[in-house]
């Protein structure tokens, strides 16, 4: 045997592969990033920073990471690629050194009905097997156990060619599902009120139907004038049976109307299947009122909410079914599973255990597998994204966080930093998009861009240390060390909002008095209720306005004004200056450029490949008919005035001959929100995370409650997406709105807002069946002195007491 030695004593020259330790970017120009060019070290921790709307997430998400993933989809055959989303390569010179990407951002995780915790991360589907194959009694495949699979059998003759000769042979099949078949996997039952659907004593023809877009002008009054089941002009109070039958509950069936092939389906059938299939907080708020209105929901009386079959339910292990273990807490389920020993299964077993320990280790262990996907909060929608990357053997690989820290307690940011470099410790590269000093403070590399949002933002004004950027004189840097006071007095309260025995989710019988007239803040770890409380007993009271996290959704036709309701007063008013119809002012409607359609842009699909967007030479981009653009208000055309910024429209539509109360009242609110830079007419699909948020903020303060008023908001972490320097706007902002006659709660874990509020409620102690009570109920000061719970010890180190 021999050993080789080196008799070199010199240093090796370095390898070309170990020369690539940098990503590079040279000249970004997506969305408002000017010729930006960076270069970012690899297997380290990258932090970006900078006001909402400066361009952290063009850089990283719309220019790094997208570009690695569409290079990675270039790698399948074309026919994959016919069935992969296309993107097209960011607008960037040169992009070098880029590695794998794995985005873990803060998109709601799938709101469809049938989503749970269990299904989105697989956790489900082990258990299923394991059921499949350890439950007693047995009862069949891993789909016996599926809330999706609904038990059917069918026979029937087919006929085959076999030796020449034409066989007919009888067949039958069965297939065993999980699913309940009272509820079909939902878990809950409706009961449609008809009073809300229409009003019985006009016909369909005088507008009976009072469901949204049901109207007669459209393809529906097409569809009911010409179906022949009962007559239009007939007040449906004085339908037959028959007629009635038809209207609401006839099955799908082939009509056809002036040479048409349609399909008629009745109300409920046709509700059941446009509304009822999603969940209700995903739709838009008007559809969401109407269902509110129209439907009461109670648990499946058949499965007690399981969604499961009865059969599914039977079949047990060591006494627990598959129901009772997808409603346990996920620490407590975790421990259930520690303790099964069977060698048959045990591959399946050691996976499972990894699952769920990852929930616990992630802080997620409060949760439920049968919690539905669509009631988590962004930042446990990105958490639970996470738990298929813990414990991964990828190394080298570029994980791109947005806001990782979004919705935890001070004390879970820690546990969440100890990720992250955990990540990075692996020889990864980590790139997170931030706001929290707490998490600023573990980078290895920090990037600020800036200066401003907007057009007045887009380049880097910082790069390298955090003890740099301290040094810096940037706005991020300048107040990388705020440190909100206590307040040193708070207004008294007017009355108080009784909550007694609410025990929503974990909830344990709460009896609390919310002040009314003040800022109160409801605070505690994550998951120990505080969205619980809002959602079982305050939201849907009279005055009630509950703004939440939920994404607002927009295509590219989408923009600011369309999405606050601030086009209406700004068609209207035009429409009035001209003496012309309303639509002509809609890039949506009548006013539309007939080359684009009102998009702008021409699209050229490519199949596989990126499509091309080209200017519309016709419009150049105006998006309206050159006839419309003739038609002025105070010497500006309708494509001019949604080029304004929210700060320029506020001051045109102020008075004068384009004074327009209406529309001046929203742009207020925009500004309020310090949304004063953005352009109105901008696609919704160019905004940040940050800028959506204080958009749907913006929106909601002109929103009316039950009752047609309102007089208590709601907000679910307003600080979500803001920057350090944003945060005393919003401040002034919840000041105003209380200073106004409005009662404010605030569901927020950021300690200057703890600190300005007049009121806390702290919930906790811990989470899941941890938490549920409540810990505290005082002023920060009483807080910050007893410092008897785990907010009141972040607070007290927050505000340097």
């Amino acid at each position: 045997m021999s050993t080789a030695t080196r008799t070199d004593p010199r240093s090796p020259a370095p390898h070309d592969a170990d020369r690539h330790d940098l990503i590079r970017v040279h000249g970004a120009r997506v969305n408002n990033l000017k010729d930006v060019s960076i270069e970012i070290p690899k297997r380290r921790l990258t932090v970006f920073t900078g006001v909402s709307g400066s361009g952290k997430s063009s850089l990283v998400f719309s220019t790094i990471a997208a570009e690695s993933q569409r290079m990675i989809n270039e790698t399948y055959s074309a026919f994959v690629q016919g069935f992969m989303p296309t993107l097209a390569r960011p607008d960037v010179d040169v992009l070098d050194g880029l590695t794998t990407a794995i985005i873990v951002d803060q998109q709601r995780m799938g709101a469809d009905v049938r989503s749970t915790v269990g299904t989105a991360t697989d956790a489900n589907a082990m258990l299923r097997i394991l059921f499949s194959r350890l439950g007693q009694p047995h009862i069949g495949s891993p789909q016996a156990f599926s809330f999706n699979v609904a038990s059917i059998s069918g026979a029937g003759a087919v006929t085959l060619e076999r030796g020449g000769k034409t066989v007919k042979e009888r067949r039958s099949f069965s297939i065993t599902g999980g699913m309940c078949p009272r509820c079909e996997g939902r878990g809950a039952v409706s009961d449609i009120d008809l009073s809300a659907l229409y009003d019985d004593s006009k016909s369909l023809n005088e507008g009976a139907l009072t469901i949204p877009g049901y109207s007669m002008e459209g393809w529906f009054g097409r569809i009911f004038r010409g179906c022949g089941f009962f007559d239009p002009d007939k007040p449906i109070r004085k339908y037959t049976k028959r007629e009635l039958h038809d209207l609401l509950h006839k099955e799908p069936t082939k009509i056809k109307v002036e040479g048409i092939n349609l399909t008629y389906s009745g109300l409920i059938p046709q509700i059941q299947k446009s509304f009822l299939a999603k969940d209700v907080d995903a739709v838009q708020p008007h559809i969401r009122a109407f269902v509110e209105r129209a439907v009461a929901f109670a648990t499946c009386p058949e499965c007690g909410g399981t969604r499961l079959s009865e059969a599914a339910r039977s079949s047990k292990i060591a006494g627990i079914s598959i129901a009772d273990a997808c409603a346990m807490q996920i620490s407590d389920l975790a421990a259930w599973v520690r303790g099964l020993d069977e060698p048959s299964v045990a591959p399946l077993l050691t996976t499972l255990r990894h699952t769920l320990d990852s929930f616990v280790e992630i802080g997620l262990g409060y949760l439920s597998l049968d919690r539905p996907s669509g009631t988590l909060s962004g930042g446990e929608a990105q958490r639970t994204k996470m738990i298929r990357h813990l414990g991964s053997s990828l190394t080298d690989v570029t994980y791109v966080f947005d806001e990782p820290t979004i919705g935890l307690h001070p004390h879970d940011i820690q546990r969440m930093n100890t990720l992250l470099r955990q990540l990075r410790d692996k020889g990864n590269t980590v790139l997170v998009v931030e706001h929290k000093p707490e998490a600023i403070a573990i980078a290895d590399h920090v990037v600020d861009l800036g200066p401003l949002a907007g057009s007045g933002g887009g380049e880097v004004v910082f790069e390298g240390t955090v003890e740099g950027l301290r040094a810096s004189g940037t706005l991020t840097g300048r107040h990388l060390d705020d440190r909100a006071s206590v307040k040193a007095s708070v207004r008294t309260p007017s009355g108080a909002l009784e909550v007694r025995g609410a025990d929503t989710h974990n909830l344990r019988a709460l009896d609390v008095d919310i002040p009314l007239g003040v800022l109160v803040v409801l605070t505690g770890v994550a998951g120990s209720g505080k969205s619980s409380l809002i959602r079982g007993s305050v939201a849907g009271r009279d005055g009630v306005v509950a703004v939440d996290q939920g994404a607002i959704r927009g295509s590219r036709r989408s923009n600011p004004a369309t999405y606050t309701g601030l086009l209406d007063p700004i068609r209207k008013a035009f429409a009035k200056a001209n003496g012309v119809k309303p639509a002509l002012f809609s890039a949506n409607s009548e006013g539309a450029c007939p080359n684009c359609n009102g998009a702008g842009v021409i699209y050229t699909d490519l199949a596989m490949m990126a499509g091309v967007a080209a200017l519309c030479e016709v419009c150049e981009g105006k998006r309206f008919d050159a006839a419309v653009l003739e038609y002025h208000l105070g010497g500006r055309d309708i494509s001019e005035v949604l080029a304004m910024s929210v700060a320029e429209a506020e001051e045109f539509f102020a008075a004068g001959e384009a004074g327009t109360p209406a529309a001046h009242k929203i742009l207020d609110r925009l500004a309020d929100v310090g949304l004063g830079y953005l352009t109105i007419g901008q696609p919704l699909t160019t905004l940040s995370g940050g800028e959506r948020q204080r958009l749907k903020l913006a929106t909601h303060m002109g929103e009316k409650g039950p009752g047609g008023f309102t007089s208590v908001l709601v907000l679910d972490e307003p600080t979500s997406g803001l920057h350090l320097a944003d945060v005393e706007h919003l401040l002034a902002l919840l000041d105003r709105l209380v200073d106004s006659g409005k009662s404010v709660i605030v569901i927020e874990h950021h300690q200057a807002v703890m600190a300005h509020a007049d009121w806390i409620i702290d919930l906790g102690p811990g989470a899941g069946h941890d938490g549920g009570r409540i810990v505290f109920e005082g002023t920060p000061a009483d807080l910050v002195a007893a410092r008897s719970t785990l907010t009141g010890e972040h607070l007290a180190a927050y505000v340097g007491t």
